[in-house]
């Protein structure tokens, strides 16, 4: 069969299933908007249209002509061993296109071609998006960005790190990591909200965020609590970010709109004993984190030193990307999984079988294993993935009763 003779699958985009917007009751609407689902959407096909664009740059199809897994690709076509994790999303995306199809092996999963995959239209289904909304620009042009390594990271000529987190790259990641980027800003929204509920008692607010970037979560965190008129019981707001550059963007930025509160900056290691980097056990009434729990090296060390951080009582929020079911390919997985940090992990059958997102049982099981009590995932993520299994923003919450 000649790859004309099969068609690409057609892209519509339905209106979004009302029974959403009753699990999503309580959010902001400007948040979970028709224009974030809209855009959602566009970014998961856009994403499979660049897994069929470097599955003919890597001459995948040409080895599938019997059944064969992510480790045989990589050593019959020579690739890095640690590739093996973005070429099986790159196959789980072609079995999704209809090119190929899936077979599991108990744990390891097989591969075989169905049909060639048709030429990808990537200039088509990025005017769309920007369509949809011009902020989307920030979150097509990392993904773009990130699969042109694609190819050089697998064959070992370029570093992922070195490239996605370097001067090219910067950039983009400061437009990504921006609340006017609505498919990311929803992972702050969501994290803060949860965060405010679990202050909201407190009679004194200690904080400590991790890995704050260059403070978009802040922001939204602190904006929340202006609004729930929780900000003046701020006693000591400690934001860490191991990256200096970062570190100092988020010191301009947050000192500069809340001058008089009680800011604090520190380039905290979460893979390191926490107590050797100047934060005292028991002194934390929340700790706070969007997007960094799941590069954390050991999972379950970095979720007991926030919990040893907390006062009695006090809780830890994380947002996450979560993955709706077990080994489902998402489209952010483009942009970080051929960084070494993403992937350079300690795996843990219960709470991380794989690198990278994890599920909201995955979640459950490490906070639980970590000591959490009282453990939350907002919203319902186990409800709305059932009518709509592209949604992938969940916050993490843990109570310390110790």
């Amino acid at each position: 069969m000649n790859a004309s003779s099969f068609a690409p699958p057609a892209f519509e985009i339905p209106a979004s299933d009302p029974r959403l917007a009753q699990l999503l009751q309580g959010f902001p609407a400007t948040v979970f908007s028709e224009r974030l689902y809209r855009s959602m959407e566009l970014m998961e096909r856009y994403s499979i249209e660049l897994a069929v664009d470097l599955s003919r740059q890597l001459n995948l199809m040409d080895q599938l002509g019997e059944w064969r897994s992510a480790d045989e690709l990589c050593r019959l076509l020579s690739f890095q061993p640690r590739f093996k994790f973005a070429l099986r999303w790159i196959l789980e995306r072609m079995v999704e296109s209809g090119c190929a199809e899936a077979q599991n092996d108990g744990e390891v999963g097989s591969y075989r071609c169905l049909h060639p995959p048709w030429e990808p239209d990537l200039k088509h289904f990025r005017a769309l998006g920007l369509d949809i909304d011009p902020a989307n620009a920030a979150t097509l042009d990392l993904l773009d960005h990130a699969a042109r390594l694609y190819p050089a990271v697998a064959r070992g000529r370029q570093g992922g790190d070195h490239n996605l987190l370097g001067p090219q790259g910067v950039p983009l990641w400061l437009n990504y990591f921006h609340n006017d980027n609505s498919t990311y800003a929803v992972n702050n929204w969501v994290g803060a909200m949860l965060a405010a509920d679990r202050l909201a008692t407190r009679p004194t607010l200690r904080i400590l965020e991790l890995g704050a970037g260059t403070g978009s979560a802040s922001e939204i965190l602190l904006q929340l609590l202006t609004e729930r008129g929780l900000l003046p019981r701020v006693e000591r707001y400690v934001v860490t970010e191991p990256n200096a550059y970062f570190r100092r963007c988020s010191q301009r930025k947050l000192t500069a709109r809340h001058p008089d509160l009680p800011l604090e900056w520190a380039p905290l290691d979460v893979d390191l004993p926490w107590n050797t980097q100047g934060i005292t056990s028991a002194e934390f009434d929340l700790v706070y984190g969007v997007n960094v729990m799941h590069i954390s090296k050991n999972l379950l060390f970095s979720l007991n030193e926030a919990r040893s951080a907390l006062a009695p009582g006090g809780s830890l929020v994380i947002g996450e990307c979560v993955r709706p079911y077990d080994h489902q390919p998402i489209y952010p997985e483009l942009m970080f999984q051929i960084l070494e940090s993403f992937t350079n992990v300690e795996i843990d059958p219960e709470v991380r079988p794989n690198p990278g997102f994890l599920t909201a049982e995955q979640w459950r099981r490490a906070f639980s294993r970590a000591g959490f009590n009282h453990t939350k995932i907002a919203p319902d993520i186990d409800r709305i993935r059932e009518i709509y299994p592209h949604f992938f923003t969940g916050a993490i919450s843990g109570q310390n009763t110790a």
